[in-house]
């Protein structure tokens, strides 16, 4: 069985926190749920999510794959905890999975890994992206590499099934 995390806060979009934590179940991940000080999230329309594990203590070793929801909020709050970019910069450093969805890759622009790097977000955090030096693609999911983005819960479908067939792809790499 691998292992997944996805780091959330307060306001995660309900939809892309729920949606890759069972897919990613169904895939055979065991999946941790990473907050601040392991406290319990209340998403944007109100789902009640039980965090795991803290997020200003997980390391990129104990983690096959992490997912960065978005919902604007969360991926504020979360991109402030330190310890969750120098898991994302040391997953990127091993080219192991990152997968993305709507505000979430501003945590990607703060853990300064986005230079030159296809991808795609909410249309509000377009801007970001591109001045943060990624390349920016309107399109319902982006590979490039390690990492997966797509910009809107719409695309949950066509997100998880490319996260779960990139993941199928490095995994020989990383064994």
């Amino acid at each position: 069985m691998y292992k997944a995390v996805i780091t959330i806060a307060n306001g995660v979009e309900d939809a892309e926190f729920i949606y890759p934590y069972y897919r990613l179940q169904e895939a055979d991940f065991s999946v941790d749920v990473a907050t601040k000080k392991r406290a319990d999230v209340v998403a944007k329309n109100g789902l009640p999510i039980a965090a795991t594990v803290d997020a200003e203590q997980i390391r990129e070793a104990d983690y096959d794959l992490i997912v960065v929801p978005g919902g604007y909020e969360s991926p504020d709050r979360v991109r402030q905890i330190e310890n969750v970019l120098q898991v994302v910069r040391d997953f990127d450093a091993k080219g192991k999975l990152i997968a993305s969805v709507c505000h979430g890759p501003w945590v990607l622009i703060s853990a300064g890994i986005v230079k030159d790097r296809r991808m795609t977000c909410y249309p509000g955090c377009k801007d970001d992206l591109i001045n943060a030096g990624a390349k920016y693609e309107a399109a319902p999911v982006v590979v490039d590499r390690n990492i997966v983005t797509s910009p809107h819960f719409r695309d949950n479908a066509a997100w998880m099934k490319e996260t779960v067939s990139q993941f199928e792809r490095l995994k020989g790499q990383h064994a």
